[in-house]
């Protein structure tokens, strides 16, 4: 089943059937808003808000664990998020499409990042983060839709919720990243060790503020703007993905956890079981 993450301004999805609405609880505690099922013909999907249904958790308040926690839960396979950033390189134009394929994580230790601890060692590789099946699905059908879309980009995931200098612009450029944003890590991650194949579907608003022209600076406002103007277009590409029939995933990406967890299931206790079990399905 494929599950979407919407972003800044994606509160929902128009254009499909609401089958269910649940509050879901998980080891973790609760994601951001309850866990929407949706259909559009035969096909049912999952959809999760990234920050609540009414914009109310900053990037590091979102409980990234008991979001991914729960879609894996309830059935995903496959998670497509939408994600609102900001452009460090000048051919992604505000309102270009994105799919980055690696992440520089500049985080500050603020999130829980890990599935794991607490008697359960692990370590899952990231070498490969995203899925390419997935990514080339939506490759696939964005050029079928003319929709621009620039591939196997880099994502720099910044703290916030300030908004970053120019030294930090210029830093991030330097060091290769074509984009940032603040809330695909530990997004990302928690995916890999929920061995869901993920990809995100970034939305330019801004430059950051690199450029010498302050007008091009990003503001809040121009965020909320240029996401909005996109988002007849987002739905539109949302909607012609779920015509098709899912991507075929590599089944080594559903093995993350195969040679990753160190400890021996015979030293793990009841709820540690149970929480492998949900992560290694």
């Amino acid at each position: 089943m494929l599950a979407i993450i919407g972003g800044t301004g994606l509160y929902d999805v128009e254009g499909l059937e609401l089958v269910s609405e649940e509050e879901v609880d998980t080891p973790f505690g609760t994601p951001s808003a309850p866990l929407c099922t949706l259909k559009t013909g035969d096909r049912e999907i999952l959809f999760l808000p990234r920050h609540g249904k009414g914009h109310s958790f900053l990037p590091h308040e979102i409980n990234y664990r008991a979001n991914m926690y729960a879609l894996k839960q309830a059935g995903a396979r496959m998670v497509l998020g939408f994600s609102a950033v900001g452009s460090l390189r000048e051919e992604i134009a505000p309102g270009d499409f994105s799919i980055p394929s690696q992440y520089l994580d500049l985080t500050k230790g603020k999130r829980e990042g890990t599935f794991f601890g607490n008697g359960i060692a692990a370590h899952v590789s990231t070498a490969v983060p995203t899925c390419p099946a997935l990514s080339g699905w939506v490759k696939q059908v964005a050029q079928e839709k003319a929709v621009k879309l620039h591939m196997d980009k880099t994502y720099a995931c910044v703290e916030g919720p300030r908004l970053g200098t120019k030294a930090e612009s210029f830093f991030m450029r330097r060091a290769g990243c074509d984009l940032v944003g603040m809330t695909n890590v530990p997004e990302v991650f928690l995916a890999r060790e929920a061995q869901l194949s993920y990809a995100t579907i970034c939305i330019a608003t801004d430059y950051d503020c690199w450029l010498d022209d302050p007008d091009q600076h990003v503001t809040v406002q121009a965020v909320i703007e240029r996401f909005n103007a996109s988002l007849a277009k987002a739905r539109e590409l949302l909607m012609a993905l779920l015509a098709l029939p899912l991507p075929t995933i590599d089944e080594d990406y559903r093995k993350a956890l195969e040679m990753a967890v160190l400890t021996p299931d015979s030293a793990l206790n009841e709820e540690q079981l149970a929480m492998l079990e949900v992560l290694r399905a």
